[in-house]
């Protein structure tokens, strides 16, 4: 089991996410970041914004995932 913040996945708080897969890991994130997006947390929609933009190059955002990847796997 590896446990990884929401900081450390692009979002904006320490909450700790526990999975056995980075696949795991990303779809708690993501559920995390639908919950915070829903009460209008300032923190994290600034976060989603920045990803976003990150999404918009998919040659950065496959950096982006290789190297969350490397720090689950670490």
């Amino acid at each position: 089991m590896k446990t990884m913040t929401c900081k450390q996945l692009g979002g904006a708080c320490d909450l700790e996410f526990q999975a056995e897969t980075f696949e795991e890991m990303a779809q708690l994130s993501q559920e995390h970041g639908k919950e915070m997006f829903e009460k209008g947390d300032e923190a994290h929609l600034k976060a989603m914004e920045k990803m976003r933009k990150l999404m918009q190059d998919p040659a950065a955002m496959q950096e982006w995932m290789d190297e969350k990847r490397k720090k689950f796997k670490g």
